[in-house]
């Protein structure tokens, strides 16, 4: 057994590495890692190359979106900002994209609904997620930097348009030394939700 197919059942701090395997996808080779909380959750990291002890890591932390990531949604660029993460790391010699169940920025999925339907009658995503009660943005960035930690990453390249990811990695000790940004196109059904994220969540669209 080679040491992407070893099994890990080490279980202390935040979050610790339940098992890896060999990932070949179309947009290459890959170690996909699992990754068990305290929180109850699991959590992956898809990694290209040998990160450990490596500096200005080229890393994707990307929030779970069913609707997008899965089904393909057009309300949203989620899918797209995960397959050009995948694309980029894929060429790059080393990389990871650490994936985060919070889906709906972490109202769930249920919630996320909710607002959709705000939104079909007229709201914008900001202002729905405010009716909801929620704030805009409730995701949280320790365990993300936990499994970045776990991962024995020495500094990273910040592959996203928020900031909100900057200040919530930094702030659990995570060095983050650049900020690569992935902007894609709008389409009809998410030019509006995009201008709203640059506007009212500070994206760096």
């Amino acid at each position: 057994m080679n040491s992407a197919e070893k099994q890990v059942t080490k279980k202390e701090g935040l979050v610790w590495l339940a098992a890896s395997a060999a990932l070949p996808t179309r947009h290459g080779d890959f170690t996909v890692h699992a990754f068990e909380a305290s929180d109850g959750k699991e959590y992956a990291a898809v990694v290209k190359g040998d990160v450990a002890n490596a500096k200005a890591v080229p890393v994707r932390v990307h929030s779970e979106c069913l609707t997008g990531d899965v089904m393909g949604s057009y309300k949203c660029d989620c899918r797209d900002q995960l397959e050009a993460a995948l694309t980029y790391i894929g060429k790059a010699p080393i990389g990871a994209v650490v994936y985060l169940r919070q889906e709906g920025r972490g109202i769930g999925l249920a919630n996320k609904i909710r607002a959709y339907a705000l939104q079909d009658q007229g709201l914008d995503t900001v202002e729905a997620n405010l009716a909801l009660g929620f704030e805009d943005d409730l995701r949280e960035y320790d365990i993300a930097a936990g499994i970045i930690k776990e991962l024995k990453i020495a500094s990273v390249v910040l592959l996203s348009n928020n900031p909100k990811k900057w200040t919530g990695l930094t702030a659990h000790g995570v060095e983050i030394v650049d900020r690569e940004p992935i902007i894609m196109p709008a389409n009809p059904h998410n030019k509006h939700y995009l201008d709203v994220k640059r506007k009212k969540s500070g994206h760096l669209l």
